[in-house]
């Protein structure tokens, strides 16, 4: 619900919840504006509320850990509802030499099951291999095929044939399904994130000097960067805007999509490490021995075999930051499960939620937990490490896509009026709003690029990323 007070600013609830939530001081969030045009990421769920107090809390942060190195006063954050929508369907507004990107493949959507609806995810080539596996279908298959299969069994069955071959599918459930499954329960007990002190006490870290611009306040700071797709990368992509040293490391042998890539990976390196390797492992060490922060974005426990678990890496490395993303949570019976939004969004009951007249599932505007979770995944790494600046120590910071969800659902859903508008029918965005006002271009390795211009702006902040994305894979695993 926004709310104005007697400066004509306006301030949410969400952003109060979302800093508090961070465990920052509350008196510092009256030095958020907000402009923009209304109406954006219309939804029967307060997508857009979700979306402005993500980039507010994540701007104050940067403003925050700016004036800690700087020694001066906290800058004004400036939050624009244009920029904001426009950064959280950046996918959508991508193009490479005037070509859209690719984003759903034609096995990721819904599909009616004999006792409701199913979503699949199928847009990587090994989860699309599981999925048609789990089902007895060929690598040929096409997509009628699989609506006959699925049409003639239940959605739980499918779901849980898929998931045991290592695919994803999952059943769409209402809000109260979901609060009575064990998995919902679970992601219940948690807070929106949690941030906790790691390891045996370290003392304050002396932050590098940084070079170029004084006011960027993650210059001189290493990140390595172990996420996929959207959430994680977005994290990393905003530490990369403001300044960090951002080294993505992809398993050479499970590389990302470089359509993914050219979106998320603006400001960083991207290089390929094979962990299990010995060359490969020695690399990290070098690696994780200058690092400041560590961000991890695969199912818990998955990187533990490397030596990759947080309380690991900060016996290795004191001092460190930890920031590890989730789809499901770290407990509850589908803790180290696979996840991305879109079925996320189907099994938390946002989907049904957001269904048609007819009863069709539907989405949110934007893959709202992605972005939104990835710019909480930066703001907490931020807080992190303006604490730390003060009491030293290891810190672990821990999101979950599913915590997001039930924060949007259970939480800004019933603070927030219901829709002014009737039946499916939902409320245009403003005229006044132009999306090219919020987008850049950029040459890169390959081709030029039409981008979203990052949201996150405080006084003096930085106004775009000072690199393209490269190739992925294609930087060597160094430091700067």
């Amino acid at each position: 619900m926004v709310q104005r007070d007697d400066t004509g600013r306006r301030r949410t609830l969400a952003t109060d919840q979302a800093w508090a939530a961070l465990g920052g001081d509350p008196g510092l969030t009256e030095r958020i504006s907000y402009a923009g045009p209304p109406g954006l990421l219309a939804a029967r769920l307060p997508a857009m509320d979700l979306a402005r107090a993500t980039v507010a809390a994540c701007a104050l942060a940067a403003a925050e850990l700016a004036a800690g190195r700087d020694g001066g006063p906290l800058r004004s954050v400036r939050v624009d509802d244009g920029a904001v929508a426009t950064a959280f369907v950046s996918e959508r507004h991508l193009r490479i030499d005037g070509h859209a990107a690719s984003t759903f493949a034609p096995l990721s959507r819904f599909w009616r099951a004999s006792d409701g609806w199913l979503r699949t995810h199928a847009n990587y080539p090994h989860h699309r291999a599981r999925l048609l596996r789990a089902l007895g279908l060929p690598d040929t298959a096409e997509p009628a095929d699989v609506e006959a299969v699925i049409a003639g069994r239940r959605a739980d069955e499918v779901e849980d044939a898929v998931y045991a071959a290592g695919g994803l599918a999952i059943a769409a459930r209402t809000p109260e399904e979901w609060s009575a499954h064990p998995q919902g329960a679970a992601v219940a007990r948690h807070p929106l994130l949690t941030r906790e002190p790691l390891g045996a006490a370290a003392p304050p870290r002396a932050v590098p000097a940084r070079a170029g611009d004084p006011v960027l306040p993650a210059a001189g700071l290493r990140v390595l960067d172990l996420t996929r797709v959207i959430a994680g990368p977005v994290a990393t992509r905003t530490l990369a805007l403001l300044g960090a040293d951002v080294l993505r490391i992809d398993a050479p042998q499970l590389p990302e999509s470089q359509d993914a890539h050219n979106d998320t990976g603006f400001g960083k390196r991207s290089t390929a490490l094979d962990l299990g390797s010995p060359g490969g492992r020695a690399s990290f060490e070098a690696l994780l021995a200058e690092a400041d922060v560590v961000v991890t974005g695969y199912r818990p426990g998955a990187l533990d075999r490397f030596g990759l678990a947080p309380e690991a890496l900060a016996e290795r490395r004191p001092g460190l930051v930890v920031a590890q993303l989730s789809a499901w949570g770290d407990d509850g019976p589908w803790g180290g499960r696979r996840g991305f939004d879109s079925v996320v969004q189907v099994a938390t009951g946002i989907a049904a939620i957001e269904a048609d007249g007819a009863g069709t599932p539907g989405a949110l505007p934007a893959q709202a937990l992605d972005h939104g979770t990835g710019y909480l995944l930066a703001a907490a790494v931020l807080r992190a490490l303006t604490e730390q600046s003060r009491t030293g120590g290891s810190h672990l910071a821990t999101l979950a896509l599913a915590r997001t969800a039930r924060w949007l659902v259970h939480d800004l859903g019933n603070e927030t009026e219901p829709p002014a508008h009737e039946g499916t029918t939902l409320p245009a965005p403003s005229p006044g709003y132009d999306p090219d006002r919020y987008l850049g271009e950029a040459d890169s390795p390959v081709g030029r690029l039409r981008h979203a211009l990052p949201p996150v702006a405080f006084d003096g902040g930085p106004v775009n990323w000072t690199t393209p994305p490269g190739r992925c894979g294609s930087d060597a695993p160094v430091w700067r």
